[in-house]
């Protein structure tokens, strides 16, 4: 019998929380002209048979606001990761004096700014899509109970459940995509 059902509302939120950590993660890559190590996160190498990110390969530094340098570690892997910047799509170009790498971040033009806030948007809508994906999955699941004889109120309750767990996260994303922006058009 149904009666007994319960949703396992921590693991929704849990899974939205993931989505929002994510975003947070791509945001982080996004270039604002400041420098930052994060920035680096999703640029990948191939490096001894496997895509390598790049913090495993050397020393991500900041010594200034606006240069990352990386002290790669083995010196056959300069090129490579020198490369793996360059096709990022970062638009950085690395300057490299032996196992150092420095990446000297210039100042963002309008239209870059704007570019940027595009991406950021895309980046938020794709984490609305997957919160309201988990929402699916949560009515789904109860959607299947009352097939096996949950009751209309009980549905009613669950289903106003997700839907306030849904509300609140795609309001978090967008709230953190409006700080992003802000973050980004800021001159």
């Amino acid at each position: 019998m149904a009666d007994d059902f319960e949703l396992d509302t921590d693991d929704l939120q849990r899974r939205m929380e993931g989505a929002i950590g994510a975003l947070r993660t791509e945001f982080a890559s996004l270039r604002t002209g400041r420098a930052s190590g994060s920035m680096l996160e999703p640029v990948q190498v191939e490096a001894y048979g496997q895509m390598t990110p790049v913090n495993q390969l050397g020393t991500v530094n900041v010594p200034e606001p606006r240069m990352v340098t990386i002290n790669v570690w083995d010196r056959s892997m300069v090129s490579k990761v020198e490369k793996a910047i360059r096709d990022s799509g970062l638009g950085i170009n690395p300057q490299t004096n032996g196992t150092i790498i420095m990446l000297p971040i210039p100042e963002l033009n309008e239209e870059r700014r704007r570019e940027l806030t595009k991406v950021a948007a895309n980046y938020a809508e794709h984490a609305r899509v997957a919160v309201r994906n988990l929402r699916r999955d949560g009515m789904d699941q109860i959607k299947k109970a009352k097939n096996d004889g949950l009751s209309e109120d009980d549905a009613k309750f669950w289903e106003s459940e997700v839907e306030d767990l849904t509300k609140r996260y795609i309001r978090t994303v967008d709230q953190t995509l409006e700080a992003k922006q802000a973050e980004i058009m800021q001159v």
